[in-house]
């Protein structure tokens, strides 16, 4: 008879400490993900969890696509003259899954209308003063955007320079933090650099091959500098960018350095409304390159334009390249 008396206080305490307990965790619960503060670009930003993220080109999105967030993206801006490589690209099915909001370069106009909450691009590769996009404008509207950390070093008053494959680990491990897989990019970054680790490892003795990288042009090449991935792809393949001393990501020179360089290979990039096998056989057909031992030997590389933009396919782009090489005793 006096059991229930007696428990009753007991019990009654219990359900105002849960009622307690439900009172701290329902407002935790609805305030969502902390935001993550990183440095970008040399500068300390906050970022909330995107919900509406937008990347510009195939090393924005393909970065997110190695991460998983395809389901996380409002949408892509993609030039139309990537649309051979997006259709060679292994991730095929997630550029298929989210929309194109644009076939044009990146836009302030594009992205507002958009309603976008974060973007993803790179400094004069996408964010452009003379464009109106920049991260600054961006953030008067309440857009969050995040650079490739390859491109900060020519971007703002103080620039950050970091060695381009460190530049893609740095990118997918804050990208990660940003939207909350750390550990997925964690995993991603350990493998790529397990499979640099073994590049450099096989990397042959003696004087690297000397590699010209061609993108376009024929009154004045096109070329990546030391800055660029496609550095970098060469570097771990064995060879050596002729260009590689240039502090420049991609960039227009003279034909007579590429002349006096001798390259022995010519890696070409397919991108771009003008067929990869055009580019060479304008290359074979170009007098001042005749003696140079690239054409003297029919030496040209393909180097796909997903794989050679900073992303999860830079090591892709290596691992072909070396085998190239040693197929031909380099």
């Amino acid at each position: 008879m006096n059991r229930l008396p007696t428990a009753l206080p007991a019990l009654l305490a219990v359900c105002l400490l849960v009622t307690a307990c439900g009172a701290d965790v329902a407002p935790q619960a609805q305030q969502g993900p902390k935001p993550v503060t990183i440095e970008n670009c040399g500068e300390r930003i906050t970022y909330p969890r995107p919900e509406r993220a937008v990347a510009y080109d195939m090393s924005s999105t393909e970065k997110m696509f190695a991460l998983g967030l395809a389901d996380r993206m409002r949408g892509i801006v993609m030039p139309s003259t990537a649309d051979p490589a997006v259709e060679r690209s292994p991730y095929l099915e997630d550029y298929r899954s989210v929309e194109t909001l644009s076939t044009d370069v990146l836009s302030f106009e594009t992205v507002v209308a958009a309603e976008a909450d974060w973007v993803l691009a790179g400094w004069n590769s996408g964010f452009s003063e003379e464009r109106g996009i920049t991260p600054a404008r961006l953030d008067e509207v309440g857009i969050r955007s995040y650079q490739h950390t390859e491109s900060c070093f020519n971007y703002g008053d103080r620039p950050v320079k970091v060695p381009p494959l460190e530049a893609l680990y740095t990118d997918l491990r804050q990208i990660g933090q940003i939207f909350g897989v750390s550990g997925k990019a964690e995993r991603l970054v350990a493998d790529l650099r397990a499979r640099a680790s073994t590049l450099e490892e096989n990397r042959p003795q003696g004087e690297p091959a000397r590699v010209f990288i061609y993108d376009s042009g024929t009154d004045q090449p096109f070329t990546s500098g030391g800055q660029g991935a496609p550095d970098v792809i060469v570097s771990l393949a064995g060879g050596r960018n002729i260009f590689g001393d240039l502090a420049e990501r991609w960039t227009t020179v003279g034909w007579e350095p590429v002349v006096e360089a001798q390259p022995e290979v010519i890696a070409v990039v397919d991108y771009g409304d003008q067929p990869v096998q055009e580019k060479i056989a304008f290359l074979k057909s170009f007098p001042p390159l005749a003696d140079s031992p690239a054409v003297r030997n029919d030496r040209f590389h393909v180097l796909d334009y997903g794989e050679a933009v900073s992303g999860p396919r830079n090591l892709d782009a290596a691992e072909k390249l070396a085998t190239y090489l040693r197929s031909l005793g380099r």
